[in-house]
């Protein structure tokens, strides 16, 4: 980096695998300062290498003021693929400051031969469907949307979280408080010992969270995919940490 030229700012929007290992490799740049800002739901997050702060902005213009304040220079939304409002607040964000923007995002799931699927556009309609698909529910769509499936008191409802979950959730409930990633010995373990016979999951995709996916397979289990909620229009994407390590790369060249 040229002596003249000062580091780049990189405001990190995290709370994914991506969004740590882009922070690692930018840690490690001297032409780089790296932000990743958390949302804060979980009671005692793994913090990224460089700065972090966590909360919320205050919608688009308290990002933009955000930006603008601490001489930020590119935007990543390397928000979860259903943080929809974050990432419909980064590219207003984007668009009233002028700073660079890309969207971080894993591709989707696809089913493989094998596979037995059923996708539905939210929680609502996949707490319609589920009774129909099995009767012990291997629940992995976040603790957030418990709430959706309170009123099933027929199933009975496996959830695994980071913290317990907040009511109103379903009266058949078991949770297990544990962390991340799984292996899919992990997984098939946990299949045959709680007697799941449906899984219920949002298109995340990704590797770390796909083992499941792989042991209801196996098993022969249904699985209930929420699909995706709609992303802004216009924003550039990169589907890779190495992709969006050559996008700043890119973008500092211009700006230098």
């Amino acid at each position: 980096m040229s002596a003249d030229v000062a580091a780049a700012h990189v405001l990190v929007l995290g709370g994914t695998t991506e969004a740590r290992r882009l922070a690692e490799a930018l840690a490690g740049d001297p032409s780089y300062r790296v932000t990743t800002s958390l949302a804060g739901r979980v009671t005692s997050p793994v913090l990224p290498p460089g700065e972090t702060r966590i909360g919320g902005f205050g919608g688009p213009e308290g990002l933009a003021a955000w930006i603008g304040s601490h001489g930020v220079t590119h935007l990543v939304d390397a928000t979860h693929p259903f943080a929809e409002r974050m990432s419909f607040n980064a590219a207003g964000a984007a668009a009233l400051t002028g700073v660079p923007l890309l969207a971080l995002r894993r591709p989707g799931w696809t089913p493989g031969p094998g596979d037995d699927w059923t996708f539905v556009d939210g929680l609502e309609e996949a707490a319609d469907r589920l009774p129909g698909l099995g009767s012990r529910a291997f629940l992995t769509t976040g603790r957030m949307g418990l709430h959706t499936f309170a009123h099933l008191t027929d199933t009975w409802f496996l959830v695994r979280s980071v913290d317990p979950p907040a009511p109103p959730v379903p009266p058949r409930l078991e949770v297990l408080l544990d962390r991340g990633p799984f292996t899919l010995d992990d997984e098939r373990v946990l299949f045959a010992r709680h007697r799941i016979d449906v899984l219920v999951t949002k298109d995340s995709g990704g590797s770390a969270t796909a083992p499941k996916l792989t042991a209801a397979r196996e098993a022969g289990i249904p699985v209930l995919v929420v699909r995706r909620p709609p992303v802004p229009e216009g924003v550039q994407e990169a589907g890779s940490v190495a992709a969006a390590l050559n996008w700043l790369g890119a973008s500092s060249q211009l700006r230098g």
